[in-house]
């Protein structure tokens, strides 16, 4: 029985296990064995000669990547959005390279990859699968894009990005594993625990960890523990989006709206709810809007600094220059102070949206 062959029989033995108190610890037992069975594949293909592959320089403030099946319009939609101009085909496999556009919104420029269609089967290789889903790992935001006539490709999606190692819409769980030279296994937690202790020892054992001290700070379950034991996972932001609505009925988009919950409804060809989807990209990848003053001059509101929410003084500082830190003595800000030019002298300050700081360097 070769590596595959194991990993479906296991989890064909899940799917035939009603998971509660009594099988936790087999269930956490056998994931742990499909993860490192997953992982030793992985390891074998990787050190195999691949293809070429695709390469796209970052630029922008952000890059988010279109995912979806063949012909769910993804160059139309990119081309909806942006000065691009990818090739728009009424057949399969249209985009065999990756498109780039640049999305101008709310003062921010974002970076939007037209990539190849998926099929199910791409986080094995399937049709150059790995080679697009390995753009979507190094994406600051993924658009998942269904047709409406198959919203039943959203679940193949959101299981092939998950078998690339990618947790869409996640954040990665507050645990922490401390390797130790001796001492066995000691686990604490801030929490009242989901899962056992003796379940999770025995995780981490299959693992080989044997000599770690382990600390808890919210509610995890099995597959979570598994990702921060593995140490190879991607936490990115996700929105789904249905595309084409002109060609289905008011009734069949409500169906849709019940089975996946999509974020926004569109039609890239004709140009519907456009605008309301770039409000939520925008939104998704949390951007705030910092303006720069001079001392004794006005602000610059042509071209702000865009950075994310829970920003703070310091993270303004670190990014106009490191010396920034070193000299700071205060920094005035409009927006969210108290008052208009109120004098700031710590650095972990939160700025919010459309403040104005201006800096004060010894």
């Amino acid at each position: 029985m070769d590596s595959h062959e194991e990993i479906k029989q296991l989890e064909d033995e899940l799917r035939k296990t009603q998971y509660n108190k009594a099988t936790e610890h087999h269930f956490g037992v056998v994931k742990a064995r499909i993860a490192k069975l997953k992982e030793k594949i992985e390891k074998r293909q990787s050190s195999k000669k691949g293809g070429e592959g695709f390469a796209v320089k970052k630029s922008g403030d952000a890059t988010v990547v279109l995912l979806g099946f063949p012909s769910v319009g993804k160059s139309t939609l990119l081309n909806a959005l942006t000065n691009a101009q990818s090739k728009v085909g009424a057949y399969e496999f249209t985009t065999l390279e990756v498109i780039p556009g640049v999305l101008e919104h709310n003062q921010a420029k974002i970076q939007i990859l037209d990539v190849p269609g998926i099929l199910e089967g791409a986080a094995s290789g399937r049709g150059r699968g790995k080679e697009v889903l390995s753009m979507v790992r190094n994406a600051d935001l993924i658009i998942i894009l269904l047709d409406p006539l198959h919203p039943e490709h959203h679940k193949v999606i959101l299981k092939e990005i998950a078998d690339i190692g990618i947790r869409a819409n996640q954040k990665k769980p507050v645990i922490k594993i401390a390797k130790k030279s001796r001492g066995g296994i000691s686990i604490s937690s801030t929490v009242s625990l989901n899962i056992s202790k003796n379940t999770i020892e025995t995780v981490l054992r299959e693992f080989k960890l044997v000599n770690v001290d382990v600390v808890i700070r919210e509610q995890i379950n099995i597959d979570q523990l598994i990702d921060v034991i593995e140490e190879n996972k991607i936490y990115i932001p996700a929105i789904t989006v249905i595309n084409k609505i002109d060609l289905v009925d008011q009734n069949e988009l409500n169906n849709i709206q019940k089975e996946v919950k999509p974020n926004v409804f569109v039609s890239a060809e004709k140009k519907i709810n456009i605008n309301k989807l770039k409000d939520e990209i925008y939104n998704a990848l949390r951007f705030i809007r910092i303006y720069l003053k001079e001392i004794n001059k006005k602000p610059d509101l042509e071209e702000p600094m865009i950075m994310r929410q829970g920003t703070t003084v310091r993270d303004v500082c670190e990014k106009i220059h490191k010396d920034f830190i070193i000299k700071f003595r205060f920094a005035r800000i409009w927006g969210s102070s108290k008052f208009p030019g109120q004098a700031i002298r710590k650095l972990n300050r939160e700025l919010k949206d459309k403040d104005i700081i201006e800096f004060h360097l010894r």
